[in-house]
């Protein structure tokens, strides 16, 4: 049995989008679990929209979430002489043939099958004939298919396909420049690339009829073909920019991690049972195609971010500041600060994002007279609370190792001393450390902000 052999044919004309990355996804991962080969193809045949820049963003789409091919990048605008050979191969077979007939001709064809409502399919009455109108007249080349019969696709995920050959039409392989059109050339590169399963977007099953037969016109047995269902949002319309991040690029700009991304878009179509995370190490041991379900898969943005913030919550407090480094840097906060492990470590169990580990982060920033919230001011910092504020002062001003524990041990004394609770002091403490109400834990908040730091700004709170 030969090896498995894979392969992701993304369109270098815009962004790398979350459903592309889904079928990437899952045509890795049967590599892997199979021991196959995830070959890289960039079809970037139409260079009028196909851009470096998009290409580099498949590139580094790809590099991100860990999925880097083991053969390739191959470029199809780099194989042109393949395509011109095999093309002449199929005319001089027969599996092709010229056709001279004009677009204006098409058209008018067209226009009149839509006015009696049938379905437009070119006449082939070009099949037969030798020469065109005149020795230079311009031709385009189609594929020559069977007019009887049916092509059946054992679909994986969609099951059995039937198309009546009299429901295709010869459709055209190589435009009048020469250039090949995308049908021609992914079975091309399909063939010569050793491609034994075509993992990829329902969407694209429509094109599956008319690619198997140039399969078996160009002398080669079609692959097994693998359609997945479409990544909708959860208005059950197809994802795109109006439910929010689309692009792969763009999850990693909002601080969201490789591997929850992986684990996340592996559940987008598959499944193994009710298990619902799974590590990478375990997707690729458990994937199976016959896990794909055929309906269409919800992105659930909420979820992915509760994952990622469990993942953060997990994560050692070194790896994680390791990671939002370019996060920090963005936020301008300094990197070798030596309060920022100890300030990580506060502000990880309440954080979905790299991004939110910064900006929870830039609180400790600014060591000088704070900014009030408006509305906090005035709630908490009151007639009633300022005293306490200025008492607290002077008992955390004796406490002798200034740390998360030692002050929560002195805060709880002076509560008791004075017979009050936590109420009466937590949210205002709060707001004269940080401005606002929500932080975390004060204790830890005294920590990374050191003594000097917490008495001036309680005492500033209090008036003093």
């Amino acid at each position: 049995m030969s090896v498995p052999r894979v392969r992701f044919a993304p369109s270098p004309t815009g962004d790398l989008h979350v459903g592309g990355v889904r079928s990437a996804l899952f045509n890795w991962l049967h590599a892997r679990h199979t021991g196959g080969v995830f070959v890289l193809r960039v079809e970037d045949t139409d260079r009028a929209r196909s851009t470096d820049e998009a290409t580099n963003i498949i590139l580094e789409g790809m590099a991100w979430i860990g999925m880097e091919p083991d053969e390739g990048p191959f470029f199809q605008s780099r194989r042109g002489d393949l395509y011109r050979a095999r093309v002449q191969e199929l005319l001089a077979a027969g599996g092709a043939y010229r056709c001279w007939c004009t677009k204006e001709t098409i058209a008018e064809k067209r226009t009149a099958a839509e006015k009696t409502g049938t379905l437009f399919r070119y006449d082939r009455i070009c099949r037969g004939r030798t020469e065109g109108p005149s020795p230079d007249a311009p031709f385009v080349l189609r594929a020559a298919l069977p007019e009887e019969g049916e092509v059946v696709i054992e679909d994986v995920v969609k099951g059995r396909v039937v198309i009546r050959n009299d429901h295709l039409d010869d459709f055209i392989l190589a435009r009048a420049d020469g250039s090949p059109v995308y049908n021609f050339t992914v079975v091309v590169d399909d063939i010569d690339m050793g491609i034994t399963h075509v993992i990829r977007g329902d969407d694209h099953l429509n094109n599956t009829p008319k690619q198997m037969h140039l399969y078996r016109l160009l002398g080669a047995e079609p692959p097994v073909f693998a359609h997945l269902p479409m990544v909708h949002g959860p208005d059950g319309k197809k994802l795109g920019k109006r439910h929010g991040a689309a692009s792969i690029l763009q999850f990693r700009e909002l601080g969201f991690l490789p591997d929850v991304m992986r684990g996340f878009l592996a559940r987008l179509g598959w499944s193994h049972g009710d298990q619902e995370e799974f590590t990478t190490d375990e997707l690729i041991q458990l994937f199976d195609l016959t896990g794909v379900r055929g309906s269409a898969a919800v992105f659930d943005h909420t979820k992915l971010e509760w994952l990622n913030g469990r993942r953060i919550r997990e994560m050692a407090p070194m790896e994680l500041l390791d990671l939002a480094q370019p996060f920090l840097e963005r936020a301008g906060i300094p990197t070798d600060a030596a309060w920022l492990p100890r300030a990580v470590v506060a502000v990880q169990e309440r954080a979905k994002t790299l991004v939110e580990i910064a900006e929870k982060l830039t609180m400790f920033v600014d060591r000088g007279p704070v900014t009030f919230d408006e509305k906090a001011q005035t709630k908490f910092l009151t007639d009633d609370s300022k005293p306490r504020l200025a008492a607290l002062a002077d008992a955390l001003a004796a406490v002798e190792t200034f740390t998360a524990p030692e002050v929560e041990a002195a805060t709880s004394r002076f509560l008791e001393e004075r017979e009050l609770k936590m109420k009466h002091i937590g949210q205002p403490t709060r707001v004269a450390l940080t401005g606002g109400t929500v932080s975390p834990s004060i204790y830890d908040v005294m920590e990374i902000f050191g003594r000097e730091v917490t008495l001036d700004r309680l005492r500033s709170a209090a008036g003093d």
